[in-house]
């Protein structure tokens, strides 16, 4: 027989508030025991103290944690502040600019064409955008500059869902060529124009590498959320919606959030050096991303980025990360075949390299060796994060996934991610 048990913290929150932010408690934490008994509740317990910890010395706001194993909730926790001006206590139903983590999702979709026979993963991407069908790549000089030269082979499929397509965030020898057309980082909400216009645009700019040849961290899923558009005949939240997430229940994705909810969503935060500063409304660019309040209820509702666009929160995403810890099913529905899901969390890199004891599948980073990853985890756990601060794993021999949101850009050398990791596996007998 299952046990459960809730803790709630105490503690006021009202009165005056210190600048660093301390004084915010726990809103409430959620423990479950599963049948398996695996992971010990006490121990658990650290995770709750490190982020306090952190939002008590004012490096962090607050942030939202949830842990799962074997699909029941093992750990939920909200800590510190969703608006730390207005006293506003995190919750765990706040909502986050998930960023990156969009990218699981778009990939997922890519997969299920493929499924549908609509595409294959070595198809070049200029056989459904044309634009793409001759693309040119950047060659520094030893002695400044660059020269244009063409790309050895088509960009496919495959290449973009890896980042080995070349194709970066606007950075490489033609940086400035990419800044003057426009291309600054990944941020799209604000934007007046469709992504599929800007991506036509964008295949005509010089790309980092050669096609297959380097990891090139960038734009490459916007390109496959415009391929997803192009393919199915439905905009990127109309596909995403019908297909992943209405059907997943995940209540709070989307990627304009309605206005009744606009005070759920968590304010961004930005390290200083000192501290953290309440980042400015709506925002600007800075180190070639956009850090701000943004767009996500008052933009214009036109760009929806399969690379960064999504808002969620931990319970929505923890849904998605369990379908795919499942198999590709999840409450009796399939989404993808268990093959499409093993080839995802495959190591498809070939010739680039990602770092030490990690590769990259269609979607994910991947632990591949766990001693030259040189943290705690498993061989096989896969996972990603997103610019704001956020991040997740899979691993699928402890059966856990993990989601921790917070929303602070840029996050300056803050090691809650290290620490969060090694506080989970500690709790593992």
């Amino acid at each position: 027989m299952r046990q459960t048990f809730r803790l709630i913290a105490t503690g006021l929150l009202a009165g005056a508030m210190p600048a660093s932010g301390a004084g915010a408690q726990v809103v409430a934490d959620t423990v479950h025991l599963p049948d398996t008994g695996r992971i010990s509740v006490e121990r658990l317990a650290g995770v709750r103290q490190l982020i306090q910890s952190y939002v008590d010395q004012g490096r962090i706001a607050g942030a939202v944690v949830q842990i799962q194993q074997d699909g029941d909730v093992v750990f939920s926790t909200a800590v510190g502040w969703r608006d730390r001006e207005r006293r506003d206590p995190m919750r765990q139903d706040s909502i986050f600019r998930i960023a990156s983590q969009t990218k699981a999702l778009t990939s997922v979709a890519v997969m299920m064409l493929l499924e549908e026979g609509k595409l294959l993963l070595a198809d070049p991407v200029g056989k459904y955008l044309p634009e793409w069908s001759s693309t040119t790549v950047a060659v520094a000089r030893p002695t400044g500059g660059y020269d244009v030269v063409p790309a050895k082979r088509p960009i496919t499929i495959r290449d973009l869902l890896t980042h080995t397509a070349g194709l970066s965030y606007g950075g490489g020898p033609a940086e400035k060529a990419w800044r003057d057309a426009g291309f600054m980082g990944w941020y799209w909400a604000d934007r007046d124009e469709p992504v599929s216009a800007a991506v036509a645009r964008m295949a005509a700019l010089p790309m980092s590498a050669q096609p297959g040849e380097q990891f090139v961290y960038g734009y490459n899923t916007d390109v496959l959320g415009v391929l997803v558009e192009k393919l199915s005949g439905k905009t990127l939240d109309a596909f995403l919606a019908e297909r992943l997430i209405q059907p997943l229940g995940m209540k709070d994705t989307a990627f304009y959030a309605p206005r009744e909810k606009a005070d759920r969503i968590a304010v961004v935060y930005s390290a200083d050096g000192t501290g953290i500063t309440r980042a400015g409304t709506p925002g600007t660019w800075r180190d070639g991303g956009f850090v701000g309040q943004g767009h996500y209820v008052d933009g214009p509702r036109k760009a929806f980025s399969g690379g960064a666009g999504l808002l969620s929160t931990a319970a929505d995403y923890s849904r998605f990360l369990e379908m795919i810890r499942r198999g590709g099913e999840l409450g009796g529905r399939r989404y993808l075949s268990r093959k499409s899901v093993d080839l995802m969390v495959s190591n498809n890199l070939v010739d680039a390299t990602l770092s030490p004891g990690r590769g990259f599948g269609l979607g994910f980073s991947l632990r591949t060796d766990l001693g030259k990853a040189g943290e705690l985890g498993s061989v096989g756990e896969f996972g990603w994060g997103g610019a704001y601060h956020s991040t997740y794993w899979v691993d699928p021999r402890e059966r856990l996934t993990v989601v921790y949101l917070a929303q602070l850009l840029p996050a300056g050398d803050l090691d809650d991610h290290g620490k969060l990791r090694s506080l989970i596996y500690q709790a593992l007998p």
